[in-house]
């Protein structure tokens, strides 16, 4: 279940600006607003790097995200400790959510620097449980996937995906945050803003003072955040929850600096929220008008992802796809029924 960003679509971005002029190169910093730093760490998929963050914290640093767990991701971190941390103390790590690339190193940074992990409650359980049941919960998705369409060449490589490679293990305590919490941090008040749809129980991180929002994948640029139904809870209706909490960040300034995890820090916060939002009202649309006769999720992967994909990719699509489909299943503008072959197909009413 790892978090993948990959978008049905790149939205333009003209209303949007980039203040920033080039990017940090792994191992190094660049300072982004007062007291925060912009770190940028690669991926092995085809989104390729990931951003994280440090906060000056009382004489020392406070870690935002954390990378993948692999032998490249940690010698940067070594390199960052030495030349950027240069001496002072890590006081404390915070990862937005459970996600490979975001949380990856946290018990390992945890650990070196003996300093407690901040995450909210629900993403902190959902990584113990995957870590601890991660084939069972690929086998069922895999499993969710045949029904709904997908090909038996897909679906032993997604059975086999394994979240517990890719992270340490999380500590088996933590300091919880939750929403609308006002975490001090250096000086300053950052406050918890909780979105949905893309994890569980996602922390974004809001500081008034200095008009910053650390978004996470809760907010991107460039691409769409995954937003995908899982056979672990296949009632559920994630894209729904998506778009409920995009709302939460209405009140923001519009020119509040987003730091997200993927691409470039941007300013233009309402256009981008409008743009995510338009964004899926097409797809849907789409899927909608795709649906005069039954398809499944499989067939709807092609009509959302225009594009070549990766084992990788393609299980996130099918998950995308599925979210999709139960949104307008759950809207009535849609209705699932599952036929002789065992294959569920979703079809306009009629």
């Amino acid at each position: 279940m790892n978090e993948t960003t990959i978008g049905a679509r790149v939205i333009p971005d003209g209303t949007l600006h980039f203040p920033f002029e080039g990017m940090p190169k792994p191992g190094e910093a660049m300072a982004v607003a007062p007291g925060v730093y912009w770190l940028r760490m690669p991926l092995p998929f085809a989104l390729n790097h990931i951003n994280l963050w440090l906060i000056e914290d009382d004489g020392g640093v406070a870690i935002v995200d954390t990378g993948i767990n692999a032998p490249e991701v940690q010698a940067h971190w070594r390199t960052v400790i030495a030349d950027v941390v240069a001496g002072r103390p890590v006081t404390r790590v915070i990862v937005t959510h459970m996600h490979p690339d975001h949380i990856g190193l946290a018990g390992w940074l945890c650990e070196e620097h003996k300093v407690r992990l901040w995450i909210t409650r629900t993403e902190w359980l959902m990584h113990k449980m995957l870590f601890h049941e991660s084939l069972e919960v690929s086998r069922l998705q895999a499993e969710f996937c045949r029904e709904n369409g997908l090909g038996q060449e897909w679906l032993e490589q997604i059975a086999r995906n394994n979240y517990s490679r890719r992270v340490t293990a999380a500590p088996a305590g933590i300091r919880r945050i939750q929403e609308g919490e006002v975490i001090p941090i250096g000086g300053r008040s950052w406050r918890v803003i909780v979105g949905t749809g893309h994890a569980p129980e996602h922390a974004c991180l809001y500081c008034e003072e200095t008009g910053v929002l650390i978004s996470g994948d809760q907010i991107l640029p460039k691409i769409t955040p995954n937003v995908s139904l899982w056979a672990n809870e296949r009632e559920a209706n994630p894209l729904r929850r998506y778009l409920r909490s995009l709302e939460k960040f209405r009140p923001l300034p519009e020119d509040t600096l987003v730091l997200p995890s993927h691409n470039l820090p941007f300013t233009g916060l309402h256009a981008r929220l409008d743009q995510l939002a338009r964004h899926h009202e097409l797809r849907l649309a789409e899927i909608v008008d795709a649906c005069d006769r039954p398809k499944t999720a499989a067939e709807i992967v092609p009509i959302l992802f225009r594009r070549q994909l990766d084992v990788h990719q393609m299980g996130f699509a099918m998950g995308e796809s599925l979210s999709h489909l139960a949104y307008l299943a759950g809207a009535g503008r849609l209705i699932c029924e599952r036929g002789s072959d065992g294959i569920y197909r979703y079809r306009r009413p009629g």
